[in-house]
């Protein structure tokens, strides 16, 4: 196994990062890049026990804080930025961690997701209406930028009371953060993206909320405000940065697992098939498609006191990429890892994480894709891949195209 940032993120294991995590969990599960002076973790029982460990801190934002602040010249709209990131959920350790998710998971209900339902069903049929309308037959159709990328973003900008003609606007922000948080090490221009971004997100939300103060509604921005436990609720720094988080994490997720479900679909039409005609496996479906290629890549950590794992020593300090893309391959848990098998039973995946930090929009990813993909399934039976040549972005954090054409064979 060669080391290098050119290999984790060269073409071939960018295109297909299964063989290459695992050629590595064959020869070097816990496996040292020094180009990017971290820790690429890979075996399931790895990857799980660092999740749940308290070795392993998500507070990784406030130490490159210190950093920049002990440089002669430090680069203050940059520390600005991380600020404000470092109030986001993902970046938080109990019990700060427990007491934001605590007060969250009261506006963040399971009521308030099975209430969404309708809405989903709703905004997929209106997407797929237009995207028929703009079809050609000698053209694919980008299933991404016509439902798997906008049905998210207008779902999660509803449930926080953004008006539909503002939604657009989170597009821009969205990407200039994106920049940042899953950017490639040699994007020079993503910090002050990012900076830009993060201040126009935060000066919207900010009016938002002020608004929802002055004229409470049926919403989350209005539930988060109005949260409480006995005297304590949510600052209004805090519900800046939760909401905040949510625009930018609500959706992107979502997008991936619609995306790369319908490919993981396309190329085998026969579990297609199996689908489109038993919707009601859809449940096991979308947790097979979380493990098969899932959303997430890996997620990151720092050590916080010497330790070990997988039989390597690691210090204090050293950042660790949990590869949740090669735990969820690993022929020791999963038998035929590589295989797409919608009744895999059981299916101990991990591809929202494990742990104090399990994704907190797992639930509203699952309803947004359980609703999307066997809908568009009914509507376009005979629908096809457009091309072989897809193009991944080309970051650890995530996976997902940037397009994914498709030919619908709608009939109008």
């Amino acid at each position: 196994m060669r080391s290098g940032a050119d290999d984790i993120l060269g073409p071939t294991a960018v295109a297909d990062p299964y063989s290459y995590f695992a050629e590595l969990r064959a020869t070097d599960p816990v496996h040292w890049i020094a180009s990017y002076r971290s820790w690429f973790v890979v075996r399931h029982d790895d990857v799980s026990e660092a999740l749940k460990s308290e070795d392993f801190s998500s507070d990784r934002i406030a130490p490159v804080i210190e950093r920049l602040r002990s440089k002669d010249r430090p680069d203050i709209s940059l520390i600005e930025t991380l600020e404000l990131l470092n109030g986001w959920l993902v970046f938080r350790n109990p019990p700060e961690h427990t007491r934001f998710r605590r007060l969250v998971h009261k506006a963040f209900s399971p009521r308030m997701i099975a209430a969404m339902r309708e809405e989903v069903v709703s905004v997929a049929g209106e997407l797929m209406d237009l995207a028929v309308a703009r079809s050609s037959p000698d053209r694919p159709t980008d299933l991404i930028h016509e439902i798997a990328y906008p049905l998210p973003a207008i779902v999660i900008a509803g449930m926080l009371g953004v008006p539909p003609e503002d939604r657009d606007l989170f597009k821009d922000w969205s990407d200039d953060i994106s920049a940042l948080v899953f950017g490639a090490l040699d994007d020079e221009g993503r910090h002050e993206r990012a900076r830009h971004g993060m201040s126009e997100l935060v000066r919207y939300i900010g009016e938002l909320l002020d608004r929802v103060r002055l004229q409470p509604g049926d919403d989350l921005a209005t539930a988060l405000v109005e949260s409480r436990d006995g005297e304590d609720g949510l600052t209004n720094e805090e519900l800046i940065a939760i909401c905040v988080n949510l625009l930018f994490g609500g959706h992107e997720t979502t997008t991936n697992l619609i995306a790369n479900s319908m490919l993981g679909l396309l190329k085998n039409p026969e579990q297609k098939e199996l689908l489109r005609t038993d919707p009601a496996i859809i449940g096991a479906a979308i947790e097979e498609f979380l493990r098969y290629d899932g959303p997430a890549k890996s997620v990151v950590r720092v050590v916080a006191a010497d330790t070990e794992l997988g039989g390597k020593s690691m210090k204090r300090g050293d950042r660790v990429f949990l590869m949740l893309a090669g735990a969820n391959h690993d022929p020791e848990v999963f038998d035929r890892p590589d295989e797409l098998d919608l009744r895999r039973k059981p299916n101990k995946h991990i591809g929202f994480g494990a742990g104090v930090h399990y994704c907190l929009g797992a639930s509203l990813a699952r309803l947004e894709a359980s609703v999307v993909i066997p809908l568009m399934l009914e509507r376009f039976p005979e629908c096809e891949l457009g091309s072989e040549q897809l193009e991944w972005d080309p970051v650890l954090l995530t996976r997902g195209m940037k397009h994914l054409p498709v030919f619908l064979h709608a009939d109008r």
